[in-house]
């Protein structure tokens, strides 16, 4: 759309018009008295009347489809936490390890771990073989020397500290060095144990480093239930099996440390961590589509109410909820649903106390219940799970997968969209098109008056000035 300028040649009189584009149409000279912008403006906002009209559906459409891509996007999220819900690896069996002082002995399990409780005592850590050398940097040259075989170079003027990361920072080494207040160098086995050494030689003699005092490595020792042994290493793994100790303190005056292992069973925090994630991400879906349905639709604003009383989204929230509580299939009664293991809506009736959200079909999990039902029937949490789930997704995954119902509708009304918009652009271009039409047919009409009322004040003035008028 463009702006136009016409301009008659008389008058001193300007009106200015607001053209479809927004810029300024101007017709000067207005010999006829009328109220030209006025005129044509009223006269447009006839012809605007079907744009505005296809504008305000287009941005209705657009509005829901922001709606469906935003319920899209939380059913899929939905649909994965089902899944998981499901997943038999969520109920692998694990085995529960305790240390009633982790402050001297901690221990994890894998599967295999034989139950029960274990006295555990240590009366000495492992650590590594030591040496201290004193330190003294060369005033020239270069002093060449190897730890554990590995080569290094001590050039002149380096300082303690730097020699010192230069021996840390060698992934080949076998060796780790500290630097001392003192100024010695005191270097480490990286491994632990009696069998671990540090052999210090200076190759080239520069006589950088002066041996002080050396330390040799030593084994840890403990016993579990009065069976002695040792290890190299503080970790610990062929003490009890399947298990690891991991030693950091001695119990010569504590005492044995008891170390507890369980029985395996599937971990029930898991399990309710992942039935709970489900349940939060459920109430967050159905909260926004029924907010979506109850939004009266607005007449002054065509992007609200858009999915108001929606009936796809209707009977999607009807499945949802049902699928929620009925029974799996070939499951015996008391381990069939999610009721059973303690999802529910809560109480709306009876002794109950009612609430808010138990009326608008929130979940609630009983942490407790599915902890009873995992102790006391584990493989029935677990298929019922399996049979609610594979149920459940499919219903989400309709809806929501790229060729679901909600991504039809989508797509149906992204193009609707594409078609409105050429439409509107044809339309506009019309009217453009006629608004200077009619700023040219009034220009022209007031340069004719202008012109008529210039001749006739001219003949008027010609016949008074005749003689005997």
């Amino acid at each position: 759309m463009s702006t136009s300028s016409v301009s008659s040649s008389s008058a001193s009189t300007t009106t200015n018009l607001t053209s479809l584009a927004g810029g300024g149409l101007q017709i000067t000279g207005l010999a006829s008295g009328l109220d030209t912008n006025q005129i044509i403006t009223e006269e447009m906002s006839i012809y605007q009347q079907p744009v505005t009209h296809l504008q305000n559906q287009q941005s209705g459409l657009t509005a829901m489809n922001k709606q469906l891509t935003s319920i899209q996007s939380e059913l899929q999220t939905l649909s994965a936490d089902a899944l998981a819900v499901g997943d038999p690896t969520l109920f692998e069996t694990q085995q529960s390890v305790s240390s009633s002082d982790p402050t001297r002995v901690t221990a994890t399990s894998a599967t295999g771990a034989g139950v029960g409780g274990y006295q555990v005592s240590v009366s000495q850590l492992a650590n590594s073989a030591q040496a201290t050398y004193g330190f003294t940097s060369p005033t020239s040259g270069s002093d060449n020397i190897t730890i554990n075989g590995s080569p290094y170079t001590i050039t002149a003027g380096e300082s303690i500290q730097d020699f010192v990361d230069s021996v840390n920072s060698d992934q080949s080494g076998t060796a780790f060095a500290a630097a001392t207040n003192s100024g010695t160098v005191v270097f480490s086995s990286r491994q632990t144990g009696a069998s671990s050494a540090v052999a210090v030689n200076d190759v080239s003699g520069g006589g950088a480093l002066a041996f002080q005092s050396q330390k040799a490595g030593q084994d840890a020792l403990y016993s579990v239930d009065g069976t002695s042994g040792s290890s190299a290493s503080n970790s610990v793994t062929n003490a009890i099996g399947g298990v690891t100790l991991t030693l950091t303190g001695v119990t010569t005056t504590s005492g044995p440390i008891t170390v507890n292992v369980g029985a395996p069973a599937p971990n029930a925090a898991n399990i309710s961590n992942a039935v709970n994630t489900f349940v939060t991400q459920y109430n967050k879906v159905i909260t926004d589509i029924q907010t979506q349905l109850a939004q009266q639709p607005s007449s002054t604003d065509p992007t609200q109410g858009t999915l108001f009383g929606d009936p796809e989204l209707q009977d999607l929230l009807s499945s949802m909820r049902s699928q929620m509580f009925s029974g799996g299939s070939g499951l015996p009664a008391g381990a069939a649903s999610m009721e059973d293991i303690g999802v529910s809506t809560g109480a709306t009736t009876g002794s109950g106390a009612v609430s808010q959200s138990a009326l608008a079909g929130d979940l609630t999990l009983d942490s407790t219940a599915l902890t009873n039902m995992l102790q006391s029937n584990a493989g029935g949490v677990k298929s019922i799970l399996a049979s609610w789930s594979s149920s459940f997704v499919n219903i989400a995954d309709d809806a929501s997968d790229s060729g679901g119902t909600i991504a039809s509708r989508i797509s149906g009304d992204n193009t609707q969209i594409s078609s409105l918009g050429n439409q509107i652009s044809s339309m506009q271009s019309a009217l453009t098109d006629k608004q200077n039409f009619l700023v040219q047919e009034f220009a022209q009409l007031e340069a004719a008056l202008s012109s008529n009322q210039s001749l006739s004040s001219s003949l008027t003035s010609q016949i008074a000035s005749l003689p005997g008028v």
